[in-house]
C-alpha cells in the first residue's frame, strides 16, 4: 500500500520551546505548498537517550510528560507526534540505517531539523549527513536557524531546555516562560499532606510530580482542576521552614475556591501553571506572622494573575479573600493545552 508523504521533526522536544515551536513552523510552511496538505509528523524520543547511554548518569529533569509533550506540539501545528523510545537498538543504528527506518515508517518528503541536529550511533551523523541521505533517499531538508529569547533583562540567550531548566533552579519563572512561550506547568497528583494549611485558614494541595521543580520559594500562578477549573494559586515551593519541614514540597493555595469544587480523596491529577517569582521561603517567628505573610503572597498572586483592581477589594482574612476572587474573577474554564 502506498505510504502517504509526510514532513517530519525529529528530536527530545522537552519543554516544547520557543526553538521547537520555530521547527513546527516550518514544518507548517513546508506541509501547506503540496495540494493535498501533507501531514506533519514530530518524532520524540521519550525518554531522555541519556537513559540509556549512560545510565550511571541521572538524565536530564523532565519539564514535560510525553502526553504534555503531544498537547504542545499539536497546539503549534503538528498532526501526529510519535513516542521514539530510546532502546539500545534503536540508539546503535548508523545514520544510514536510522534513516531508511524512518522513510519505510513516515515516507517524508521533506525533514526540518536545527543546525546543530545529529543523530545515529554516537551522534556521529549531522545535517551534512541528512541532507546526503536526502539526496540518495529523494526528500528534501529544511534548516532552521538557532532561536534567541530576550529575558527580562535584555539578555539575549539561546532557546534550549538546559536553559529552562537553568532559570526554573534559579526561581526565574517569567524568563522561563519567555524561552518556552507559555508559563511552565508542573503536572501530577495531589497526595495527602500535614493537614497545616487549613488549621491556619489556607488550605493547600500537594503536588507529586516527577517534573523539574523550580528552585524554593513563593510563586504566583495558575491551579487547572480536572474539569478545567482555574483558580489563582500561590504556590510554596520548599521545606516549611516556620514548622521544621524537613521534605521539600511542591504546595498550592487555590485561591476562591468553594465547597465541592476540589475533589474530596487524594490521587486527583492537578496542573499547576508558574508565572511569577514572590519571595523566597524564609522561617516565621509566629504562626500569626506566616499567615499575614500568606495574605500578603494572596494578594500579590490576584494582583499578578487578575490585576490590581481584584486585589484592591481585598481587606483581611482567607474568607475576603475567596470572596473578593468570587465577585471579581470567577472561576473560568481552561482552554489552552
Amino acid at each position: 500500500m502506498h505510504q502517504p508523504r509526510t514532513v517530519i521533526t525529529i528530536g527530545n522536544f522537552d519543554g516544547v520551546h520557543v526553538g521547537h515551536a520555530a521547527l513546527v513552523r516550518r514544518c507548517v510552511e513546508r506541509a501547506n505548498q503540496h495540494s493535498p496538505r501533507l501531514r506533519i509528523v514530530a518524532l520524540s524520543f521519550d525518554p531522555h537517550p541519556q537513559s540509556v547511554l549512560r545510565p550511571d548518569l541521572p538524565p536530564p529533569a523532565r519539564l514535560t510528560h510525553f502526553e504534555q509533550r503531544r498537547e504542545y506540539l499539536i497546539a503549534l501545528g503538528a498532526d501526529e507526534v510519535h513516542r521514539l523510545t530510546p532502546t539500545q537498538q534503536l540508539l546503535s543504528m548508523s545514520p544510514d540505517e536510522f534513516i531508511s527506518t524512518l522513510i519505510a515508517d513516515y515516507a517524508p518528503e521533506a525533514v526540518v531539523e536545527g543546525r546543530d541536529f545529529h543523530f545515529g550511533h554516537q551522534r556521529s551523523g549531522s545535517i551534512d549527513t541528512l541532507r546526503l541521505l536526502g539526496t540518495r533517499f529523494n526528500f528534501a531538508v529544511d534548516t532552521v536557524p538557532s532561536v534567541e529569547a530576550a529575558l527580562s533583562d535584555d539578555l539575549l540567550v539561546p532557546a534550549s531546555s538546559s536553559m529552562v531548566r537553568w532559570l526554573l533552579s534559579h526561581g526565574r519563572a517569567r524568563d522561563a516562560a519567555i524561552v518556552i512561550g507559555r508559563a511552565y506547568e508542573l503536572r501530577g497528583a495531589v497526595v495527602q499532606g500535614d493537614q497545616r494549611g487549613r488549621t491556619i485558614g489556607f488550605p493547600t494541595a500537594n503536588l507529586s510530580t516527577q517534573l523539574h521543580v523550580p528552585a524554593e520559594g513563593v510563586y504566583a500562578g495558575l491551579a487547572i482542576l480536572p474539569d478545567s477549573l482555574t483558580f489563582p494559586a500561590a504556590i510554596n515551593i520548599g521545606t516549611r521552614p516556620t514548622f521544621a519541614g524537613q521534605e521539600r514540597r511542591v504546595e498550592a493555595h487555590l485561591i476562591g475556591t468553594q465547597p465541592g469544587e476540589i475533589p474530596g480523596e487524594y490521587g486527583w491529577p492537578l496542573r499547576l501553571q508558574v508565572h511569577h517569582w514572590l519571595r523566597d521561603q524564609v522561617k516565621f517567628d509566629s504562626v500569626p506572622r506566616l499567615v499575614e505573610q500568606i495574605k500578603r503572597d494572596c494578594r500579590r498572586t490576584l494582583e499578578l494573575v487578575h490585576g490590581p483592581a481584584l486585589a484592591s477589594t481585598i481587606t483581611t482574612g482567607n474568607p475576603e479573600l475567596a470572596s473578593a476572587h468570587d465577585r471579581s474573577q470567577p472561576a473560568y474554564r481552561a482552554t489552552d493545552p
